[in-house]
């Protein structure tokens, strides 16, 4: 390792200059001097002595590494507006050509994970017996959240032939109303099953929505909230339940069993595979793994050595 000692000099001139030219307060001169201090020393490890010497490339290397250690966005962003602020001052006293950190974004924090039931949680939940209507209604729909990952407002709009029992499927129409096909699972098309023998005694003859409400329209949004957290106190569930966590415990489920992203991507009609990754449970090793193992450019021979 070099001792950096231009680094150093133009850290230290920077830092008097944020003292005494911008006045900054002791709690922001901290802030800038810690952010730096960690990449001067991180320059100091890869042999850069100036800081005419980093490049963007470089600038990049070190913000995923830092990301990789569990650093957030936030944090990173800071680090990375520190960083443009020195170089600020090295173009005004000539110390550097360019800015490298300009135009660099920092990683964005993952989403936080939504909340979810396990397995064992939602078969406790789930495996109840009832001969009442409503509560014979409320179970297909809750199947159907977790077997299907169905949206809220999904659900409420199905109409009775959207569901094909004998096929397993079911036709949805997601936002944009763009439709998708998606599967219904055995324990939801038996519970579904179940509903339809005797919606008939709650729905108006003319009604053609799968699910109703005990006046017998179509069933709203608030009546499937509410009865959802109903059931949920009535049986013991260890946190409120509502349509969106049935639906996070659905798509978390399905991607540790499969690591699909793709396929969880289509099954909940999102637009954008981004919008799936906060589901992931999965860590960068093994994406790196199947990377290697599937990837018609990353794959070894097989017999070939790692030399």
């Amino acid at each position: 390792m070099t001792d950096g000692g231009g680094l150093q000099k133009w850290l230290s001139r920077y830092l008097q200059h944020l003292r005494h030219e911008r006045r900054l307060s002791p709690h922001t001169l901290s802030n800038y001097g810690r952010d730096l201090e960690r990449i001067r020393d991180w320059c100091g490890e890869q042999e850069i002595t100036d800081w005419k010497q980093l490049n963007q490339h470089q600038i990049r290397g070190y913000m995923a590494g830092r990301h990789r250690q569990g650093i957030s966005g936030k944090s990173l962003q800071r680090e990375l507006s520190s960083l443009r602020s020195l170089y600020r001052y090295l173009l005004r006293e000539g110390a550097s050509a360019c800015n490298p950190a300009q135009g660099i974004r920092a990683p964005k924090s993952g989403a936080r994970l939504p909340a979810t039931l396990d397995v064992d949680q939602l078969a406790k939940l789930l495996n109840k017996t009832t001969d009442q209507p409503l509560e014979l209604r409320d179970l297909a729909i809750m199947e159907l959240f977790y077997s299907s990952g169905l949206r809220l407002a999904e659900l409420v709009s199905l109409e009775l032939t959207d569901v094909d029992l004998d096929d397993g499927t079911l036709e949805v129409t997601g936002k944009g109303a763009k439709t998708r096909r998606v599967p219904v699972g055995r324990k939801a098309r038996q519970a579904i099953s179940t509903w339809l023998r005797v919606r008939g005694s709650l729905a108006d003859t003319t009604e053609t929505a799968l699910f109703v409400s005990r006046r017998g329209g179509r069933i709203q949004p608030r009546t499937v909230q509410a009865r959802l957290k109903k059931w949920a106190l009535k049986h013991g569930a260890p946190r409120s339940l509502h349509p969106h966590l049935l639906r996070h415990s659905f798509a978390s489920h399905l991607l540790e069993s499969s690591a699909d992203l793709r396929a969880v991507q289509e099954l909940l009609g999102h637009a954008d595979i981004s919008t799936t990754q906060i589901y992931t449970h999965l860590d960068f090793q093994h994406l790196a793994q199947v990377y290697d193992d599937a990837h018609p450019r990353a794959k070894k021979k097989k017999g070939s050595d790692r030399g």
